[in-house]
């Protein structure tokens, strides 16, 4: 079949048994048609508007850890670094997950894979009601939450990207990177307001419901390739089949990672990132709410103050996406980790009963920085490593959640031994002073080899 003439696949629902091609392997083309002309408004753009509400409403399960660990301390009596434990095995696993998710969405599509994460979420969410051990935290929160969240990672907003647009890459994924932190915005003041007068179980309950209610919404409309609409991605000169599925994603995402792991590029990508999970999710997102609390500050208040975070971190990973299309990546990743490692440095100072105009600034500006980073992260990834991107950004990401999930431990640790959160605030502004001389010194890429054309 020329690709003049390829059929991009229809929907699994028009599959019927007399259908050319209805035996095949899912995701590959079944009739033959001509590709359409695009409209005036590309289907990608439709794609990525439900990739990023897709998001929002996943990010539910994000905005609830760091509201649990005082509700759970004062109900089970575990230690904040058991609870930081729990929390540390979600942020892991979502990291580890992210490349053989990204492989897996190459082998059985998109939206199967995103339908099943965000079931698995739900599932682990409401468990956590029914629990009345830590282990059981660590099961349900940490390995089921986690996993599920790990295939709904960084890597998903990176596989559509890199499958639906050629133009406009960076704003696209400063777009998707930024729909976290809106779902961090619509859920995280509506979760604390449960927490404080309703208890920790109504809110797991809400996250559940949220992650279950975008399944259909994702079954319905998301779709796994250009070639599924018979278009070319956005800024593409010419129309591209959908490839066939790729076989053996354990074994392609483990194999990507070595030869990945030969170059200089990808340990500097995987050391600033491990830095930014562990001065952001790890430590911010996960201790702020309780480390403001120490201080006198109502967990309201300062969950509201998260989520003013989410609102300029809309903004600043927006615009660091148009940055990105139009400044060098590794620049603009050295000044995002100096300036984040000069507002940690602040931090404790600003901490206080109430919220005041230094706390106020610090929270704009830390927000504006907050996930800025992901953008020329995936373009260096895309720079250097071509088809392969997205599964290397996703062991990236890994590096990232590692990085978290080690601070998320080691924060609650040091309140419990240290009585205060001080330590782990300057020694995180220290890290992110050195990952901001790693992205210097990373080099831009050699042109990539021409690969022979396969027979």
């Amino acid at each position: 079949m020329t690709q003049s003439t390829e059929l991009p696949a229809q929907d699994d629902s028009a599959r019927s048994s007399g259908a050319p091609g209805a035996s095949r392997t899912p995701g590959a083309s079944r009739t033959p048609r001509a590709p359409r002309t695009p409209g005036r408004i590309h289907r990608a753009w439709f794609v990525a508007v439900v990739t990023f509400v897709t998001i929002i409403g996943a990010a539910a399960f994000a905005s609830l850890p760091g509201l649990l660990i005082e509700p759970l301390h004062t109900e089970f009596d575990w230690s904040r670094g058991t609870i930081g434990f729990a929390v540390s095995v979600n942020l892991a696993l979502y990291g580890l997950t992210a490349p053989f998710a990204a492989a897996l969405m190459d082998r059985f599509g998109i939206r199967r894979v995103v339908a099943v994460a965000l079931t698995v979420i739900s599932a682990g969410s409401v468990l956590t009601v029914w629990m009345t051990a830590a282990w059981q935290l660590v099961l349900y929160w940490g390995v089921l939450v986690g996993l599920g969240s790990g295939s709904m990672a960084l890597a998903f907003a990176a596989t559509v990207t890199n499958r639906w647009f050629v133009a406009r890459r960076g704003l696209v994924t400063g777009i998707l990177t930024a729909a976290g932190a809106s779902g961090q915005l619509v859920f995280l003041p509506l979760l604390s307001w449960l927490v404080e007068h309703h208890g920790w179980r109504p809110a797991a309950v809400t996250v559940s419901l949220a992650a279950l209610a975008v399944v259909p919404f994702v079954w319905l409309l998301l779709r796994d390739h250009p070639a599924d609409v018979g278009l070319p991605a956005y800024g593409a000169k010419e129309f591209v089949a959908k490839p066939a599925p790729v076989p053996g994603a354990a074994r392609r995402a483990v194999s990507v990672l070595v030869s990945a792991a030969r170059t200089g590029p990808f340990w500097l990508l995987a050391g600033t990132f491990a830095i930014c999970g562990a001065s952001t999710n790890g430590l911010v997102k996960t201790h702020f709410v309780p480390a403001a609390h120490d201080h006198g500050m109502p967990i309201t208040a300062a969950a509201s103050l998260l989520a003013v975070i989410g609102v300029f971190d809309v903004v600043g990973t927006i615009a660091s996406g148009w940055f990105t299309d139009r400044f060098e990546a590794r620049r603009l990743l050295a000044v995002y980790y100096a300036l984040r490692g000069v507002s940690l440095l602040f931090l404790p100072m600003l901490l206080a009963p109430s919220v005041h105009p230094p706390m106020l600034f610090f929270i704009v500006f830390y927000g504006l920085d907050w996930v800025a980073t992901v953008p020329p992260t995936i373009a260096l990834c895309r720079e250097h490593y071509g088809e392969d991107s997205a599964i290397v950004f996703g062991w990236v990401l890994a590096s990232h959640q590692v990085g978290a999930a080690a601070v998320a431990f080691a924060g609650g640790l040091a309140r419990d031994v240290f009585g205060s959160y001080d330590v782990v605030w300057y020694a995180s502004g220290a890290l992110c002073a050195a990952a901001a001389l790693m992205a210097l010194v990373i080099r831009r890429p050699l042109p990539l080899p021409r690969m022979p054309a396969t027979p």
